[in-house]
């Protein structure tokens, strides 16, 4: 009952507009989430094929460790930096995690063996800083908006992984995979710029001091944020999971060279766009997150057993690519808006964390296992796994209520 009071206060509730401050807080860190997973994405789309030209690529385990092995450095460091963000500040842990990073991708971009990109690559991941950003534009702005705040993350990690596809197969094809790890590398070292002179500074909501006012465990071990927290992870697992066959599918399958492969991803995934953000804002604004959260689970299902019977086939494996990018377009943006306002505002560094651990770990598992069913069974198997885990999702799912409005 106290839900559905809730949420129909939301729906009654004028949208409170965001301050000038709000605004470019908002979209100056939300530009840094952006940059970083830009670097992590671009290499998604090629990155199976560029493998076949090295020692053992046509390993589909190490090919998936080489793709989510930073997300299982990052799912270690979450945490840590998190709670480093609460004591030391945003800005200094978010600009060190940023070097870390463009160190991982530098080395990364000198190595030329599937070894020394999974070192790279692992290294690249210690740079943890999801929870910093995440906890900075909390910070930043008031509850009433937080919810735009964290969509407009979500709306550009969900860019930033449509321009990695268009881009990544044409510079693939001009500088080949270890010049985009070293673009990647200075795209970090512009973030840290970014950061330093940009981003406004904002006081945090809760300093150090007040974290011992409650146990760890009641902020990050709460049901509703263990149901959020699944749900990244699955939402980052499938995504991984599936790039790791869908290239090849698209060149052996499709018969699309991968140099052209923009010219499927460019028209699916803006396509895909259009189509989720009315869903959102209805989401959004007129308080109706639940049942196009619901919606977006059951589709990411429907999703991936259209890809496990119909990815040999050009038209339902381009089909199958578009409801995915919109399901995964719902999701990135509800989703870290959900988990903001369920937070509690004294251990939202470390509660955020936590989050950004389940996210990295569904990367990590999505790479790694996806390349292992691949390797020991086949491709229909890497999607027919994972509609089962987005199954399994969707029975969490249907327990998940939006939170009720909180002071800042």
């Amino acid at each position: 009952m106290s839900t559905t009071l809730a949420s129909e206060s939301l729906k009654k509730t004028p949208p409170t507009p965001m301050t000038a401050q709000e605004r470019r807080s908002s979209m100056t860190l939300a530009s840094i989430y952006g940059l970083r997973m830009l670097g992590l994405f671009l290499i998604l789309p090629v990155f199976a094929i560029y493998a076949r030209t090295l020692p053992g690529g046509d390993d589909h385990l190490l090919v998936g460790l080489a793709l989510g092995i930073y997300g299982l450095t990052q799912a270690v460091l979450q945490i840590p930096f998190g709670i480093a963000s609460d004591r030391f500040g945003r800005k200094p842990v978010m600009m060190f995690g940023m070097v870390i990073f463009a160190l991982g991708s530098f080395m990364a971009g000198a190595s030329h063996t599937l070894d020394g990109i999974i070192v790279g690559r692992a290294v690249q991941g210690a740079g943890a800083i999801s929870a910093a950003i995440s906890a900075m534009i909390a910070d930043s702005t008031r509850d009433e908006n937080r919810t735009k705040a964290m969509a407009m993350v979500g709306m550009t990690i969900g860019m930033s992984f449509i321009v990695s596809l268009v881009a990544g197969p044409l510079l693939y094809h001009v500088i080949g995979v270890p010049g985009m790890f070293v673009l990647t590398g200075v795209l970090a070292l512009i973030a840290i710029a970014v950061i330093k002179w940009v981003v406004p500074d904002a006081p945090m909501t809760a300093r150090a001091e007040e974290l011992g006012s409650s146990a760890p465990r009641d902020s990050v071990l709460t049901p509703a944020l263990l149901r959020l927290h699944f749900s990244i992870f699955v939402v980052n697992f499938t995504q991984v999971a599936m790039f790791v066959v869908v290239p090849l599918a698209l060149v052996h399958r499709a018969g699309i060279a991968v140099q052209h492969h923009w010219m499927v991803y460019l028209p699916v995934t803006l396509g895909s766009f259009i189509v989720a953000v009315p869903g959102i804002i209805w989401a959004e604004s007129r308080g109706h997150m639940r049942p196009v959260f619901i919606g977006a689970v059951a589709l990411m299902v429907l999703t991936m057993l259209g890809f496990a019977f119909g990815y040999t086939e050009p038209v339902p494996l381009i089909a199958s690519l578009f409801f995915f990018f919109v399901a995964f377009n719902v999701m990135e943006a509800l989703i870290p808006s959900l988990v903001s306002r369920t937070a509690p505002p004294a251990r939202k560094g470390l509660a955020l964390g936590v989050y950004n651990t389940a996210q990295s770990l569904g990367l990590f598992a999505g790479g790694a296992l996806g390349g292992w069913i691949a390797k020991s069974w086949s491709a229909e198997g890497v999607f027919l796994a994972c509609a089962a885990l987005s199954l399994v999702w969707l029975v969490v799912a249907l327990f998940i209520q939006p939170p009720p409005k909180r002071a800042h």
